[in-house]
């Protein structure tokens, strides 16, 4: 394979600037293990994925971290057997962060199908942070059903928790499990994570620094992290595209949180969604989410088409 020109950023920089061109070409070798059709399946709603962002972004993202998970494995090995121990090498930690409508979700599954193909991490666990929120009942008592998403409305501690869990080795590990058609946790659900070698964290506030000094960051706990970044704007209209897709989907469905809004009509579809995201995805992400960017071991550039244009590589 050609070496890697890239376009650095200034001196000091944490981070080493790949166009999309450069990053592509580190797939020339790389074949795609998946179909169309599971590209499609594997698409969010108002996502543009295909086979072509597949192979040129996501298929080397992946092998990148299958070797890093390979390096950390070998490492835990090594360290085992210079302190003669028995080797208790733990799941490769991955985090994805991003604002709402900005596309993780749809990486982190892109990357747990490809990451699973890779004979290195043959086990790959998902996890979104969605199953920390608290209750709506205790948001509610806490006055912080109109802050959703902030990370005041996670339960920080037990998702700290679940990852001191995760990197001790524990042998399984029990996450709540959120709804999105309902809106809530569902009592008494679960999702296990039985020692995998990688497990993806998805959530909007995964690299969040640690309220206090002495406190535990839930990014402390990740061996990488990937931030999906893009303009507010684009972001946006992602935002009402997907609105307006759900309000002719999801929504109907009786049994949906959100069904009160299958009956607007376009234009009061399109204000209502404006709404929500001038006052609470904005917000959050110019207040929360934004402002982590820096922490991240990798950022993807989008543009306005979703597709990725650069990407940023922390310097090793």
């Amino acid at each position: 394979m050609d070496s890697v020109t890239v376009d650095t950023e200034p001196a000091r920089s944490l981070y080493r600037r790949i166009d999309r061109a450069e990053w592509a070409r580190l797939a020339a070798d790389l074949d795609q293990p998946l179909s169309e059709t599971e590209v499609v399946e594997l698409r969010g709603i108002g996502d543009r994925l295909d086979s072509t962002e597949v192979d040129e972004v996501y298929l080397p993202l992946s092998r990148m971290l299958s070797l890093y998970a390979t390096a950390a494995k070998n490492l835990g090995a090594a360290t085992s057997d210079f302190l003669h121990t028995e080797d208790t090498t733990t799941p490769f930690v991955v985090g994805v962060a991003g604002s709402v409508a900005v596309g993780k979700s749809t990486i982190a599954r892109l990357l747990r199908e490809l990451m699973s193909r890779w004979p290195a991490t043959p086990r790959v666990e998902l996890v979104t942070t969605d199953g920390f929120l608290y209750p709506n009942a205790e948001l509610e008592r806490r006055g912080l059903m109109d802050r959703k998403g902030f990370p005041e409305s996670y339960d920080r501690r037990a998702l700290v928790d679940f990852l001191t869990e995760v990197k001790s080795g524990a042998p399984e590990v029990r996450a709540p499990f959120y709804s999105h058609m309902r809106y809530d946790i569902v009592p008494d659900a679960n999702v296990v994570v039985r020692r995998p070698d990688v497990v993806i964290v998805e959530g909007l506030n995964v690299l969040q620094p640690p309220p206090a000094p002495n406190d535990v960051a839930v990014s402390d706990l990740f061996d990488f992290s990937v931030y999906v970044d893009a303009a507010p704007e684009s972001i946006r209209t992602w935002y009402v595209d997907r609105f307006l897709a759900l309000r002719k989907g999801a929504f109907r469905n009786p049994s949906s949180y959100f069904n009160v809004f299958a009956h607007l009509t376009d234009d009061e579809a399109r204000t209502t969604a404006l709404g929500y995201w001038n006052d609470i995805n904005l917000p959050n992400l110019t207040e929360n989410i934004a402002p982590t960017r820096h922490r991240a071991t990798l950022v993807l550039n989008k543009g306005a088409n979703h597709d990725v244009e650069s990407v940023l590589l922390r310097k090793v």
